[in-house]
């Protein structure tokens, strides 16, 4: 992630509070569908991970969330808990497992602190938990052995970054995230990343054109659907009773839909 669109995420981190997403928690917290968490283990790490499972008939495809640069949040809990309400098995590594001031994860950082953790995140440790997680939801009798990854802002970013470190993905979904900007990094990539933005977030819509020319020239599949009038983050804010944006809430709707048709072919 470029350092001057890492530094903006982290100016958008004051402006949310963990007390602002009660009503992710009360979402999170109401779902009549079984939730856990779980430890998984690599090397020398233990991932906490948040894992929902859907009430289907038949073994499902599974979705690795990312979570922002706020940590793992009460509306990660939500949103993975939405994936699984649509069908899928969906599980969310903390990053920052082990890395609080206490061993803990993100619960034991302020909102300052979490945002100076992440950026801290080693992209070797990144790249082995993702993998740690992706692999602990394929092996699960209740998936079909496709996973996929979906991340938002800062998990945006690293979502297009783990499509280029793991080749057996299914799809990539990004969420106003930046994609890399090397030809050898996207040369790696295995799987179509499809793209999510906001039509107000100009810092990021601004590579998207890179991505665009890095993808084609590579030959892999990348689509990339901008919301009119929606800002950063809108997938959060689009359902937060707080919005005063009408264009969030319409982006949010539409993201989901398209989202939910992509899973569906996968």
């Amino acid at each position: 992630m470029k350092k001057s669109l890492m530094i903006a995420c982290v100016l958008c981190l004051f402006s949310v509070s963990a007390s602002a997403q009660e009503w992710a928690k009360q979402r999170a917290d109401k779902s009549p569908r079984h939730q856990e968490w779980v430890a998984v283990k690599h090397d020398n790490r233990t991932v906490n991970s948040f894992i929902v499972f859907p009430e289907v008939k038949n073994k499902a495809t599974a979705v690795v969330v990312i979570h922002e640069i706020f940590g793992m949040s009460d509306w990660v809990r939500s949103l993975t808990d939405q994936l699984a309400e649509a069908g899928y098995i969906a599980i969310a590594p903390d990053l920052l497992s082990g890395m609080g001031p206490n061993g803990g994860g993100s619960s034991e950082f302020d909102r300052n602190g979490v945002g100076q953790a992440i950026q801290k995140l080693p992209a070797d440790q990144i790249t082995a938990d993702l993998n740690a997680a992706a692999d602990y939801v394929a092996k699960l009798p209740a998936c079909n052995g496709k996973v996929a990854v979906a991340g938002f802002c800062y998990g945006g970013s690293q979502t297009f970054r783990f499509a280029t470190n793991r080749p057996s993905l299914a799809a990539a979904f990004v969420f106003y995230g930046t994609g890399p900007d090397s030809k050898e990094a996207i040369a790696k990539i295995k799987c179509p990343v499809y793209g999510f933005y906001g039509g107000n977030d100009a810092r990021v819509d601004a590579t998207i054109p890179k991505s665009q020319e890095l993808m084609k020239e590579a030959g892999k599949t990348y689509e990339a659907v901008t919301y009119e009038g929606a800002g950063h983050g809108f997938m959060r804010a689009g359902e937060d009773p707080a919005n005063t944006n009408e264009a969030n809430k319409k982006g949010r709707d539409e993201a989901w839909v398209r989202w939910k048709t992509l899973l569906k072919k996968l």
